[in-house]
């Protein structure tokens, strides 16, 4: 027995046109086709045509044109939610896949050893208020994120040092504390044994600590790698420092009964573009001091603000 299966045109699945569908909600929300017209940069009658050939598809009057306005039919009022979602999904397609989803774009500098815990806190904040704009971390050493801002290369950094230059505002300032392995008793030998990035802005002034307690010390670990550096300390190979509240992992703070010297309190510095080219810049901004103010172990700093009026 042979089966035949005969499709007529009225089994074939009907897709709507989008750009008619553009144009039908442009009426909607304009009240009229001449300013719908207006807002899509087409002529009146590319604009009707478009809705006439959405009627035929539909075989229903969408558009109410008895009166000296337009109005939307009972059908048109019913379409008009779908038309809504569906543009609405299909930009979200195009923009994602087109890669036209970001309205604008911020470079962010942050040292390595601050990144954590209040920049992943802050960037997933300012994600959630400003989703079309993407956000570009740079991780990298003070000295390195100032000339990078310097050229332009960066909209927001915030640095660690001793003090703050003129454009910038201290946010925090916190304790630089030893670090060692966990249990560790390499903190006790002599002379002691150090680790440290080559860039990194710590390293001269602990040196200065020790040879003013008197305590002899050699650099036993240098690198352009932090990860290195975290390594060899953990390994009980070395000694490091780092700012309150940003232990890495596998390391702890040493409690050395003051066998090693008391450090510094260092400034954790903001600086953003000046004027900033973008109101986002400034909520950034201010994203971090509330970060940092918030921050277990820091100790938020009133600082003179920067003069925001003019960039806003």
């Amino acid at each position: 027995m042979v089966l035949t299966c005969h499709i007529t045109d009225n089994d074939m699945p009907r897709n709507l046109d989008m750009t008619s569908l553009r144009s039908f909600v442009a009426i909607a929300d304009a009240g009229g086709v001449t300013r719908a017209a207006g807002f899509l940069n087409l002529t009146q009658s590319a604009v009707s045509m478009q809705i006439k050939r959405l009627e035929e598809m539909l075989d229903v009057p969408l558009l109410d044109r008895s009166g000296r306005q337009v109005a939307l039919t009972a059908a048109g009022e019913q379409l008009l939610g779908y038309a809504r979602k569906m543009l609405a999904l299909n930009d979200e397609a195009f923009a994602r896949l087109t890669r036209e989803e970001y309205e604008g774009e911020i470079v962010l500098g942050v040292p390595h050893d601050i990144v954590y815990p209040a920049i992943p806190q802050v960037l997933k904040r300012f994600a959630v208020e400003y989703p079309k704009m993407r956000v570009t971390l740079l991780s990298s050493f003070t000295r390195v994120l100032k000339a990078q801002f310097a050229r332009g290369e960066c909209d927001v950094i915030l640095t660690t040092e001793a003090g703050v230059e003129p454009g910038g505002e201290t946010i925090a300032e916190l304790q630089l504390v030893w670090v060692g392995a966990p249990g560790g008793t390499c903190w006790k030998g002599r002379p002691l044994r150090l680790a440290y990035e080559h860039n990194c802005i710590f390293r001269q002034g602990v040196q200065a600590a020790l040879d003013q307690a008197g305590i002899p010390w050699e650099m036993a670990v240098e690198s352009d790698s932090t990860r290195t550096v975290e390594a060899s300390v953990s390994a009980d190979l070395a000694v490091h420092t780092v700012l309150a509240g940003s232990e890495p992992p596998y390391v702890e703070r040493i409690s050395h009964g003051g066998a090693l010297p008391e450090l510094s309190r260092m400034q954790v510095n903001l600086y953003h573009a000046q004027p900033a080219h973008s109101p986002t810049i400034l909520a950034l901004a201010e994203m971090l001091r509330r970060a940092y103010a918030q921050r277990a172990g820091g100790r938020p700093v009133v600082a003179e603000r920067l003069d925001l009026t003019a960039a806003e």
